[in-house]
């Protein structure tokens, strides 16, 4: 299979200078000539980030932005902060929209109980600044608000307010403190709320209180991390999601993995369905449904470079799943998203692509398109 070099200089408004720093990588893709990339039709990415200005949390106060956590710097491209410039890179890359997810904003989740009023005016500020930075062409720019639950009250509250911004999905840590797990009734009347809204609860990796809070590890432990407990986080945040019944009691609640891939799923769904056969009867379960019905009616993952996964599609998770670039991070695959998309998803037929590349985020999100 063809690697396809990331050319830094493809960026818009990208520098010389940044695009001899800029992280060198390869993907993986069919080749094709720059006609056939531009008959493809234009697709959703469904986990896209921006990086927010380090300007941005100095609105602060001093007393809560000292409680803000250190995170490295990244070198990113122009179109990271800039919706103008981001445009142009969706335009070169054969992409019609974006659903927006934050940089920085991600480590505010692992902030602890004693930090939430820090948590809670550090998302507001975001939420304001998102919806400026999708002002610049609201249909092609989605945001999602970052909410808080400690306080669940609270957080609805700024949900509703991101949605009357425009904001799509109500985006919440993916591994909550032992205290609160998702099993727990405190996330109900969030649920009641999204399932009200008819938007996605989004638990998104990297979030929350797991191994990022204490930064990444080198060697063996770090690759275990990066991908051993990464897919453990996403898999438990299912389970919970799944087996404490919250999308019986709630029929229009969705929920979205955003970035955890999607080959790990139907074979767990596939496990769960076996011991929920198998005991559930004799142990009453909170759910009535096999956990893969309940998947398929309620539940969407998101996929960028998976092979393994994408291999499922002729007769799983075509409904379910949607593609995404992952830009401006290092894992992107800017600018040969098409190419990457044509290896993943040759011999489909076109409405099984469609879905899988734009018409199941419009579906979840309610687009406009």
């Amino acid at each position: 299979m063809p690697e396809l070099a990331v050319d830094a200089t493809k960026f818009a408004g990208m520098s010389e200078e940044q695009a001899r720093s800029f992280p060198r990588r390869t993907v993986v893709g069919e080749r094709l000539t720059d006609a056939q990339a531009e008959a493809m039709p234009k697709m959703i990415s469904t986990d896209s980030h921006v990086m927010e200005p380090d300007e941005l949390w100095k609105e602060l106060p001093p007393r809560l932005r000292k409680r803000l956590p250190n995170v490295p710097f990244r070198n990113s491209p122009p179109g990271a902060t800039d919706p103008h410039l981001r445009l142009q890179d969706q335009d070169s890359d054969g992409v019609a929209a974006e659903i927006l997810f934050p940089n920085y904003g991600m480590a505010l989740y692992a902030l602890e109980r004693e930090d939430t009023e820090t948590q809670q005016e550090a998302f507001k500020v975001y939420n304001d600044w998102m919806h400026d930075f999708c002002k610049t062409d609201p249909n092609r720019l989605y945001g999602v608000p970052l909410v808080s639950v400690y306080d669940i009250k609270a957080g609805i509250k700024e949900m509703q307010r991101g949605h009357d911004m425009g904001l799509k999905g109500a985006m919440i840590w993916q591994v909550p403190p032992d205290d609160l797990p998702f099993l727990s009734d405190h996330y109900e009347p969030l649920w009641a709320a999204c399932a009200e809204a008819e938007q996605p609860v989004i638990c998104h990796i990297l979030t929350g209180h797991s191994y990022m809070k204490t930064g990444h590890k080198g060697g063996v432990l770090g690759l275990k991390d990066s991908s051993n407990t990464k897919t453990f986080d996403s898999a438990s945040t299912l389970f919970d999601m799944i087996f404490s019944g919250a999308f019986d009691r709630h029929p229009k609640l969705r929920l979205l993995l955003a970035e955890s891939e999607i080959g790990w799923i139907p074979f767990l769904l596939q496990q769960w369905d076996y011991y929920f056969d198998r005991h559930g009867k004799t142990n009453p379960l909170p759910i009535k449904r096999k956990p893969s019905e309940i998947f398929a009616e309620h539940i969407y993952g998101t996929f960028l470079e998976d092979y393994v996964g994408t291999r499922f599609f002729s007769w799983w998770g075509q409904n379910n799943c949607m593609w995404s670039n992952d830009y401006p991070h290092f894992n992107m695959t800017f600018p040969h998203s098409r190419h990457v998309v044509e290896l993943h998803l040759k011999g489909l037929d076109d409405e099984r692509r469609n879905r899988l590349t734009r018409n199941n985020a419009i579906d979840l999100f309610k687009l406009k398109f």
